[in-house]
């Protein structure tokens, strides 16, 4: 794997480290949020920079469904990663202290909270568009190509993403995504564990949708061709 790989993997992996851990914002503790949307905003930018062809030729060239998918994803990440920045930014209360938020905190905790848990879904999506290079390595091992190697790999992430379904609920992101509830629920009794385990069987749940998805999208590309 070629050095400009392994960085964009790495970059990838602590954009997603981070990100579960985002989520669970008073659990962390408020301070530590903010230093973590900081790492996060970093990564973000070098993730752009790492992947500076893609953004080049947005511009360029025929739009196939899959492509169309995938440029509507990234935009939307855009918009949710430019709104949990500049909110996260408003609403400081150590890292941008400094910033005096005189009024329209109400407007700015509803954005933050949009673009959290919005953000959160369609980065998972993401996610699960641009698995091709791993999964590529993986099928090329001899555990895959085993007699029940092919069926682990295929029947894990559903089951996860079964289990994503409920902890979706349980967790109520759906109610945070539109504004059902205005608050975030934060059982503090509970081990950190378990509140990251739900959240990465959504992530896990949202990401094989996004991989399918795009497995269709290729194909009807493919045959329209």
């Amino acid at each position: 794997m070629k050095t400009n790989t392994i960085v964009k993997v790495l970059v990838d992996i602590g954009m997603t480290i981070i990100l579960m851990l985002l989520m669970a914002y008073e659990l962390v503790g408020r301070q530590a949020h903010e230093w973590l949307g900081m790492g996060m905003m970093a990564l973000f930018v070098l993730h752009h920079v790492l992947n500076r062809k893609w953004s080049k030729s947005i511009f360029k060239g025929k739009y196939a469904l899959f492509r169309l998918f995938q440029t509507i994803v990234v935009l939307i990440i855009l918009i949710t990663m430019l709104g949990s920045m500049i909110s996260g930014i408003m609403l400081s209360e150590y890292v941008f202290a400094f910033v005096k938020l005189g009024s329209g905190y109400e407007i700015f905790r509803n954005i933050h909270m949009l673009s959290a848990y919005w953000g959160f879904v369609f980065m998972s999506i993401h996610i699960g568009t641009n698995v091709g290079v791993m999964t590529g390595m993986i099928k090329k091992t001899r555990a895959y190509n085993s007699k029940s190697g092919r069926l682990i790999f295929i029947s894990v992430p559903i089951l996860i993403s079964c289990y994503g379904i409920y902890a979706f609920y349980k967790r109520l992101i759906w109610q945070y995504m539109f504004l059902v509830s205005h608050f975030v629920f934060f059982d503090y009794s509970e081990p950190l564990i378990f509140f990251m385990a739900d959240y990465l069987s959504v992530m896990i749940l949202y990401a094989t949708l996004g991989h399918y998805l795009s497995k269709l999208l290729q194909s009807l590309s493919t045959r329209k061709a």
